[in-house]
């Protein structure tokens, strides 16, 4: 199963993580499972630079899938940089993109990514409706914040 990122999104924020060899597994490339490690990164590090860091009593956001298309591997040593698009507010979600480059390759992308976020009212465990905020900056037709 393949998934494509759309054509219409919104570049968010973007980071640069580097590979640790440590990441490696014993092919001698990151293993799979840090790709989606390094997709919670720039997701958790785009929230705190809009101020919205989740605590239990309150609401925010919730991760409903995720997937990982893997293309070209990431290797140590290396730089990963990442961006992070969002695109597609409904009522109670968003949706969210990422890819990776080497930083020794740019352009050339070697993961592509994207998870559904939904807001939550944490302590009744239910979705709500976006806040105006979080609509207005994952909407394509409005400026990027902290990318």
């Amino acid at each position: 199963m393949k998934f494509e990122i759309p054509a219409r999104k919104k570049l968010v924020y973007e980071m640069n993580i580097p590979v640790r060899w440590g990441d490696m597994d014993a092919m001698g490339h990151v293993n799979n499972t840090l790709y989606f490690r390094y997709m919670e990164m720039i997701r958790v590090e785009w929230l705190r630079a809009l101020g919205c860091e989740p605590h239990p009593g309150g609401e925010g956001p919730v991760i409903v899938n995720a997937f990982c298309s893997f293309i070209k591997q990431l290797e140590y040593p290396d730089v990963a940089v990442l961006k992070m698009y969002a695109s597609d507010p409904a009522r109670t979600t968003f949706e969210t993109w990422v890819t990776m480059e080497r930083e020794t390759d740019p352009g050339v992308i070697c993961a592509a990514g994207g998870a559904t976020t939904i807001w939550v009212d944490f302590p009744k465990q239910k979705a709500i409706a976006l806040p105006d905020w979080v609509r207005a900056l994952v909407s394509d037709d409005a400026p990027a914040a902290g990318a």
